[in-house]
């Protein structure tokens, strides 16, 4: 690593939480962020990555969440989990089925598809793994709760539509209000290790909203809607139950509907909004 940058990720590393969040607010929302008195969506996300609800750790564990998701719905929802080893080994590695996923539960983006084992290796994925058990990522973003997670590898099962494809990810955005029911959207990522990765937003009748969350450009026609759109939002209404707000990942392939993880800090409060308008309004919807 070259000297200026090594200089400059030390300096970034002592600032203060409050002061490296809200510069990393400015570069990317523009603006620098009230945490004294938040409004935005992104304001509010800050402040809770800095105080973090106790629950936020388990829960966002993405090996520790498969037990609250097991006892909130079924074993079912969960996507077949094929080993999580104390240690990557050349044993671990050659006991993985031809295809499979593999993931950190510490961070977030520590993802690695392999559809053809054979065009892998041990050592590749062995510096993968060292790469992302040596990322602290309460470093990288500053959300807290992460500094709490023991970091693990895990494979899962690869998942599949009728089309040989990754299913699309659906996110969805759950606001609560005490015991009403909840206001959700809906960003659909579709062909997310693609070349064509696309997101788009939606209501819960599945009407294409005109904004855009984040860095994925919209589709040029709009994906229609899942067969099973009315279970994935049941699924997400009970996942969501008791947190003003949570995003519910999740995966619905044929008939079927798995869960993905649980986001209470999405885009660690630094996520842009075009237009500006829709995180002063996801502010007023957040209320906590």
């Amino acid at each position: 690593m070259p000297l200026i940058r090594r200089i400059k990720d030390f300096a970034k590393s002592t600032l203060p939480d409050s002061i490296f969040l809200s510069l990393l607010h400015r570069k990317y929302v523009g603006r620098f962020p009230n945490l004294r008195r938040p409004t935005t969506f992104n304001e509010k996300i800050l402040r809770r990555s800095m105080d973090p609800d106790p629950r936020y750790v388990p829960l966002t564990d993405k090996l520790a969440v498969r037990s609250y998701v097991s006892e909130k719905l079924a074993q079912k929802y969960l996507v077949p989990l094929i080993a999580a080893p104390v240690a990557f080994t050349r044993a671990a590695f050659d006991a993985l089925p031809a295809s499979f996923v593999m993931k950190a539960n510490h961070g977030s983006s520590f993802v690695e598809v392999v559809r053809d084992k054979s065009q892998t290796s041990f050592e590749r994925l062995q510096h993968l793994t060292e790469q992302w058990l040596q990322t602290d990522f309460y470093k990288v973003s500053r959300e807290r709760h992460y500094s709490k997670i023991r970091p693990r590898i895990f494979f899962e099962q690869l998942l599949l539509d009728e089309r040989g494809k990754l299913p699309p990810d659906y996110k969805v955005h759950c606001f609560r209000r005490g015991n009403a029911q909840p206001v959700m959207y809906i960003s659909v990522i579709s062909d997310r290790f693609g070349d064509t990765t696309r997101g788009d937003i939606f209501d819960v009748g599945w009407n294409r909203l005109d904004f855009v969350i984040g860095y994925y450009s919209p589709s040029e026609e709009p994906p229609g809607a899942p067969p099973n759109l009315a279970a994935i939002l049941d699924t997400a209404k009970t996942l969501s139950e008791g947190f003003d707000y949570v995003r519910v990942d999740l995966y619905a392939p044929g008939d079927n509907i798995y869960f993905g993880e649980l986001t209470f800090t999405p885009g660690a409060g630094v996520l842009p909004f075009v237009p500006d308008r829709i995180d002063y309004e996801w502010g007023r919807l957040l209320r906590e």
